[in-house]
């Protein structure tokens, strides 16, 4: 008790998280939109596991409590508690567009590039620093590395990953020098497709959010396109990007660690079958191409989230390094882990749900659970008179210890307290309660034997032991199935509900039994005084059975 209320106050969390219907939050509503020429994808099974993959998501953000449910035949509503990084959730909410992984072409600075001269090769050269890398084993910190030009840069991706056309590249201009021959060499006539995708990435200002959502709309993950990430805080860079190699389906289990060798923050990744052979293939070509070339780009609803650079070759696992944090980090092994969606989302609305409701909701909880707790206390003190002393303070200890381990699980798992998870500490009283009364009950049955109260007690508890190791037990499962079966509100009541349980166990086997210990020693309990609810006589006691003597007649001399 006191080491738990010791590290709730240095904690500095001295009260529950409130769940949203207690608390209020936030309420996003996602509307599905199918891909054109995939209208059908918008069905049940995609938006049942859209569903899932969204509460995996948020739930990854510690918010426990978050609501994700569907809402007719192409809504999704996300109702995020207050009190959690409802910023944070929203954005990975939000982003809720397949995820792709694709190679880099070029690479420059957020701004709109000038209009190419005519001598210039006209793509940019600065390319900034990789925000992270990519390895099986070891990786690299950040470094600025000078590139060539955008046609050269995809011409020389091409050629390594010999994809086909249509690229960036396929009328770049070549540096080459013509072959010394009598006849003049023919000019290539430029794609126009490829020209408009290069003009596209001059222009493109990452530093205008509208230009960025609008950077990669429309194009299909087999053609090449243009996107923008953020390196740091306000700092934007523009990616040119080749077709996508690999999706987020193909991505088994991605989180967040932290490399205790070289006290770091990683990221790393584990592949299907399939993935797997996608990626080497990818990473073989990568790694033999100079910066930015050897760099994938991790790109989630048209933003480039990473773009680590490939030093080699890579199969079933993978590892992301750079300058992250723990946050950073475990952004992105959840974006990894739960990026691809079955359907593209749009977010239709971002309401504030009120507590008004839930306070009176919780107040009017709290009410019953102290009439409950008083009801109980009655009964106890008129049936039990000095035994309810016990029982009272074992379910403050109960109480006690209910309420720190609530207040110590908001920030250690997100867990968030809800109506029906109030309802389940409500409940949690009576099933205490019942404990303490089965061992009450095995002692006066001692005592009716005709025992004395030391012995009483201990002959009482293995009895008692068993009795209420089974009830306790047959609660736990109950909360535990009703837990793993459902969803949402019911878990917090499931939750409450197993806590409570295992903490009877503690509080009637280091608590209880210790003190029934120490009081039977007293006399006001010992001597089986009135008041003590252990009184042999209103228990209609046997007398003890003792051994006595027949008394002899004295002989008289005469007689004998």
């Amino acid at each position: 008790m006191v080491a738990l209320t010791g590290g709730m106050f240095w904690s500095g969390h001295t009260t529950p998280r409130l769940g949203i219907d207690l608390a209020g939050g936030t309420s996003i509503t996602l509307k599905a939109k199918a891909e054109p020429g995939q209208e059908s994808a918008v069905n049940e099974t995609n938006m049942n596991t859209a569903v899932g993959i969204i509460e995996r998501r948020v739930n990854g953000l510690g918010v426990s409590e978050a609501e994700v449910q569907t809402q007719g035949a192409e809504n999704i509503i996300v109702n995020i508690p207050r009190g959690t990084n409802e910023k944070q959730a929203r954005e990975q909410v939000g982003t809720t567009a397949q995820l792709y992984f694709r190679p880099v072409l070029a690479v420059t600075s957020g701004a709109p590039q000038p209009a190419p001269s005519a001598t210039s090769s006209g793509s940019p050269s600065a390319t900034p620093k990789p925000k992270s890398s990519a390895s099986g084993a070891t990786a690299t910190e950040k470094s600025a590395t000078p590139t060539a030009t955008a046609s050269t840069q995809g011409r020389a991706l091409t050629e390594a990953l010999k994809a086909p056309s249509p690229t960036p590249t396929a009328s770049s201009s070549s540096s080459a020098k013509p072959k010394a021959t009598g006849t003049p060499q023919a000019t290539p006539k430029p794609d126009p497709a490829t020209a408009a995708l290069e003009q596209k990435f001059t222009a493109l200002n990452c530093l205008d959010p509208k230009a960025r959502a609008a950077a990669g709309q429309g194009v299909k993950p087999t053609e090449p396109t243009v996107a923008c990430g953020e390196d740091a805080p306000g700092v934007w860079s523009k990616y040119l990007l080749g077709p996508a190699e690999v999706d987020g389906k193909d991505v088994d289990d991605a989180k967040g660690v932290f490399d205790q060798q070289r006290g770091m923050w990683i990221v790393t990744m584990d592949f299907t079958d399939s993935g797997s052979k996608k990626f080497q293939s990818i990473t073989s070509k990568l790694s033999q191409q100079a910066d930015p070339q050897n760099r994938f780009a991790i790109v989630l609803d048209g933003d480039v989230v990473s773009a680590p650079s490939v030093r080699q070759t890579l199969s079933a696992s993978a590892e992301i390094s750079g300058s992250f944090n723990q946050q950073t980090a475990q952004d992105l092994g959840n974006i990894l882990s739960y990026g691809a969606l079955p359907l593209t989302f749009q977010t239709q609305s971002v309401d504030t749900v009120t507590a008004a409701l839930g306070g009176d909701q919780l107040q009017a909880g709290l009410v019953a659970g102290a009439i409950g707790l008083g009801l109980v206390v009655i009964y106890l003190v008129a049936y039990y008179r000095g035994l309810s002393l016990i029982a009272i303070l074992s379910l403050g200890v109960s109480a006690l210890l209910t309420y720190v381990i609530m207040a110590l699980l908001g920030p250690a798992i997100g867990f968030a307290l809800n109506l029906p998870a109030v309802c389940g500490a409500i409940v949690a009283i009576g099933i205490t309660a019942d404990s303490f009364i089965v061992y009450f009950e095995r002692i006066r049955d001692e005592l009716r034997e005709g025992r004395t109260l030391r012995p009483a007690v201990e002959r009482a508890w293995p009895r008692a032991r068993r009795t209420i190791l089974v009830s306790d037990f047959v609660s736990f499962l109950a909360a535990a199935v009703l837990f793993i079966v459902t969803v949402g509100k019911v878990q917090g009541f499931a939750f409450t509900l197993g806590l409570t349980t295992l903490l009877d166990i503690v509080v009637v086997f280091l608590f209880t039994k210790p003190v029934m210990t120490l009081l039977a020693r007293t006399k006001f309990f010992g001597n089986g005084h009135a008041w003590s609810g252990l009184d042999p006589k209103r228990l209609g006691a046997k007398p003890p059975l003792r051994r006595t003597r027949r008394a002899h007649a004295p002989v008289d001399a005469k007689e004998a």
